[in-house]
């Protein structure tokens, strides 16, 4: 009868000894396995505290600092989590020394904290307490197990439970270099998506800044950018409408099977998304318009156009809302959730934002222009009524002559004098309004030098009467030249007068004229103080002066004339005075008798 006793108990100490090698079996497939921590976690101390025949069981995770215990799984009733500083309670000194812990009685160990025990009415009997050392010996965490069934732990539970606490430790590592590597990965994926999506914008607004660069005009310039919004969001259609002074919409530039109706078009202020985009100051995406009330439903019936998806961004430069773009799609949506995103919505806004400046600056630039062209006007006016003071002068002291003169024949002369001064007033004008509309035309006839000469000495001494201005003409050439008279006379003129102007307590001014083998040289010298330095880079630049009241238009004409005779002008400047040099041609190639 004992000899059978004693069999039914190997038997049943064999049949624990199996399952617990079945258990340990299993403990380790699942931690070679299993990549969810969590789930690790669980399974270890479900089968730990089965396999150590324990109450139940509580696994101690080291905190990264490395200063304090955290429970992350209890078994029993209740989850209750328990952190711990290193050093203290059971697991705390377990923590602290790294040594297994195996106590019979809890309640006559003095490191153990009856505290739990006090408050849920558990009674805590025997504690058995092992280190968790990863890989390379650094501790992961500490594992406790409580109440033993049969009585207190033994030695070979301590073996145990230190094996399976080390198998568990390392897993624990793996399975957080696994979690992190899967962190990192997905961290990596967000910065790709990230980068491709700034790559996008960048390419967007470089494709945009490029288009505007291009631009011939603002009709042109807003084309070009909902083209380029369009080709980089989709849709295939749109439009872009501006505020109009009176607070309407106008729809500057359209795409798509509206456009016929739209282009052009003006709408109350506020009409449709787009209206409301600009009065919110609001860009919006909107999924199925036809059910929003803010959308435009009489315009899209009449334009035969059902937008599916809808997006619109205003056009704000400032405190100034310009107008809005709108980009449709006619599509149904072939993805969960809106045919746009955020990210979408947030591209439109900066092509919208950089659109905006450049329709700023566009307008800004055409108001410059504006102005620019009547401030021109206004020197050119200002230029020709000075120039016209010489013929002016002339006239009346011929006509002061006319009035002591009896003789026919010399009264005769004098009107002749007279009418070729008025010829003279009116080539000025009609010389400074070429000038403006760009005219190159000449009217290049064969001129005889002696005569030429001698109504330019006529001229230019009207021009110096009275300046204290000793003028000489130095003529070594009498013969025979090609160019227009009346041209080159305002290029004398202007000359001239810039020459007195220099020389205010008055001076000497020298005309010369000399040819070459196939250039008719002429040189205009003066005694003045020489041309300001600031100024000599820029000479015969359009308004380019640097005296108070002048025009800056006389050596803009000079250089032009001397261009449509396909000659040169270079100039010699220093503080002993300044010599233009002038160089025709001699003969030309349609000479005009």
């Amino acid at each position: 009868m004992a000899e059978g006793s004693e069999l039914q108990l190997l038997a049943s100490a064999l049949k624990r000894e199996q399952k617990k090698v079945a258990l340990v079996q299993e403990v380790g497939r699942a931690l070679s396995s299993m990549g969810d921590l969590d789930q690790l976690l669980r399974m270890i101390m479900q089968k730990v505290t089965e396999l150590m025949e324990a109450d139940r069981s509580t696994l101690y995770l080291l905190s990264e600092d490395g200063g304090s215990l955290v429970s992350t799984v209890v078994q029993g009733d209740q989850k209750v989590e328990i952190k711990l500083t290193v050093g203290e309670g059971i697991a705390g000194w377990v923590a602290q020394t790294r040594e297994t812990l195996n106590i019979p009685d809890a309640y006559a160990d003095q490191r153990f904290q009856p505290a739990y025990d006090l408050r849920s009415g558990y009674r805590t009997r025997s504690i058995l307490t092992v280190p968790m050392l990863g890989a390379v010996g650094g501790l992961v965490g500490v594992l406790q197990l409580i109440n033993k069934e049969d009585g207190p732990f033994e030695k070979g539970d301590e073996e145990l439970a230190s094996a399976l606490a080390s198998q568990a430790a390392i897993a624990i590592e793996n399975g957080r270099l696994y979690h992190s590597l899967m962190t990192q990965n997905q961290e990596l994926q967000d910065t790709r998506r990230d980068l491709e999506r700034r790559q996008r914008e960048l390419n967007a607004l470089y494709e945009v800044e490029k288009d505007m660069s291009h631009a011939l005009d603002l009709d042109d310039l807003l084309s070009r950018i909902l083209a380029q919004a369009i080709a980089v969001l989709g849709g295939g259609a749109g439009s872009i409408a501006l505020v109009e002074p009176d607070g309407s919409l106008r729809f500057r530039t359209v795409q798509g099977p509206a456009a016929p109706k739209l282009i052009e078009r003006t709408l109350p202020h506020g009409t449709g998304l787009i209206g409301w985009a600009i009065a919110h100051k609001t860009p919006v995406i909107v999924d199925d318009p036809a059910s929003d009330p803010r959308h435009a439903r009489d315009i899209a019936v009449e334009t035969g156009v059902t937008p599916a998806h809808l997006m619109v961004a205003p056009l704000v430069d400032g405190e100034e809302v310009m107008g809005a773009v709108e980009i449709i799609d006619q599509r149904k949506k072939t993805r969960e959730g809106s045919q746009w995103t955020e990210v979408d919505l947030k591209l439109l806004v900066l092509i919208a934002s950089q659109a905006a400046s450049a329709i700023g600056f566009a307008r800004q630039r055409n108001e410059q222009s504006k102005t620019d062209r009547l401030a021109s006007i206004g020197r050119m006016l200002a230029g020709l009524l000075h120039d016209l003071k010489t013929p002016m002068t002339i006239i009346s002291g011929y006509g002061q002559l006319m009035a002591a003169c009896d003789d026919p024949e010399q009264r005769e002369a004098y009107v002749e004098q007279i009418q070729r001064q008025f010829d003279l007033m009116a080539s000025m004008t009609r010389e400074i309004l070429a000038f403006a509309r760009g005219d190159t035309d000449l009217v290049v006839r064969k001129v005889y030098m002696n005569k030429y000469v001698e109504e330019l000495a006529t001229q230019l001494n009207a021009a110096t009467a009275g300046r204290n201005i000793d003028f000489k003409l130095d003529a070594k050439y009498d013969g025979i030249a090609y160019f227009d008279e009346q041209k080159l006379l305002r290029v004398f003129h202007n000359l001239a007068r810039n020459a007195v102007e220099a020389m205010p307590e008055g001076g000497k001014l020298t005309l010369g004229v000399d040819k070459t083998a196939d250039q008719l040289i002429w040189s205009m010298q003066d005694s003045g103080p020489g041309i300001p330095i600031e100024l000599r880079g820029r000479l015969f630049e359009l308004f380019a002066t640097g005296r108070k009241g002048g025009t800056g238009l006389g050596l803009a004409i000079v250089k032009k004339i001397l261009d449509d005779h396909h000659g040169t002008i270079a100039v010699e400047t220093g503080t002993t005075g300044t010599n233009f040099v002038l160089k025709l041609p001699l003969q030309r190639a349609q000479d005009v008798d």
